[in-house]
């Protein structure tokens, strides 16, 4: 297992994170106990939580888990998403996050959290309101570092704009959708981490489990997250992305290597990438996640399985950019 400076922090992470969204649900607290040795033992420093997962659940289990050796690892957890009935109980207000990080802690019995997302973009709430009570969580040292999930890239680009006027923490992490058929992140988001100097953790690298193999176009099982979930249903449901799949499971046989392992190793190959984000309801559908650090993912390699899907169009649509006809670069 490597290990990769996360943005401006100077905090090393391992080059995969565990996401424990299973911790609690599909995995039992037995199950998810083995799943955490399993990647404590591949070298994993870096796990990836959020208080709606199982309804507080997974924080639990993932507390009860780190005790005795917290400052051993790199934790996440979110805010955003209503945890209750309660109309307050959601959203990026000053309310809501000052509630929802003492939960967290208590649930993951520690003092602070080392990066802290927001799950998702208010519309309702001033980013203004939400950076400054960030901040406070910083000053008081409840929270390291702040990230943001699910934004897009001028909403993150005005949140640092806000942050650096003020002289307040900034986002030091994005975790974006990225993979083999959702790969909008390529035209604005990965571009300006980098420019940016911002981590990033991608979740869902096998599209749900799309690229896993299991969902040929012709031959889909009858059980399964993209068959039962009306939200990944609905996420992957183009039959485009179906076709692009067949396809990759028949490049992943050529190389001998699992698909699972080949489409995180894709996504962990773009040099915006720090660490993309596995998972798994079980140790044995866990290890070929953990394979994926076995695979050298050449530039022929990359290419290769990125010819499989269509590029996404450029941010300003003149896609005569991307050819020679076109007025140049300075």
């Amino acid at each position: 297992m490597k290990y990769k400076i996360l943005g401006k922090t100077g905090m090393e992470v391992s080059e995969l994170c565990m996401g424990t969204m299973s911790f609690g649900g599909h995995a039992d607290e037995k199950e998810s106990a083995k799943m955490f040795n399993q990647c404590r033992d591949a070298g994993i420093n870096f796990f990836d939580c959020a208080n709606v997962y199982e309804k507080g659940k997974s924080e639990t289990i993932l507390g009860k888990l780190i005790s005795g050796s917290r400052n051993d690892f790199v934790i996440t957890s979110k805010v955003y998403f209503p945890t209750s009935n309660d109309v307050n109980a959601r959203g990026n207000t000053r309310k809501n996050i000052i509630n929802s990080i003492n939960e967290s802690l208590m649930r993951l019995n520690t003092e602070y959290i080392d990066l802290y997302f927001l799950h998702r973009f208010d519309d309702l709430t001033p980013i203004e309101e939400t950076m400054r009570v960030l901040e406070d969580l910083v000053k008081t040292g409840k929270v390291l570092y702040l990230g943001a999930s699910n934004f897009a890239a001028w909403q993150i680009a005005k949140a640092i704009g806000i942050s650096e006027k003020n002289s307040w923490n900034r986002f030091e992490c994005i975790q974006p959708m990225y993979n083999l058929v959702k790969r909008q992140a390529e035209v604005e988001i990965l571009p300006m981490a980098i420019s940016e100097n911002i981590g990033v953790i991608n979740y869902s690298p096998t599209g749900g489990g799309l690229l896993s193999g299991k969902y040929a176009k012709n031959n889909q099982p009858t059980k399964g997250r993209l068959i039962e979930n009306k939200m990944y249903k609905s996420r992957y449901n183009e039959s485009k992305m179906f076709e692009i799949a067949d396809k990759f499971t028949s490049l992943s046989k050529k190389y001998g290597c699992s698909p699972v392992s080949l489409a995180i190793a894709w996504t962990k190959g773009h040099p915006a990438i720090t660490s993309p984000i596995i998972g798994g309801r079980n140790t044995e559908q866990l290890k070929d996640s953990l394979d994926s650090v076995k695979i050298e993912m050449t530039t022929d390699l990359r290419q290769e399985i990125t010819d499989l899907s269509p590029n996404p169009g450029v941010a300003t649509d003149r896609n005569e950019e991307s050819t020679e006809h076109n007025y140049g670069q300075r």
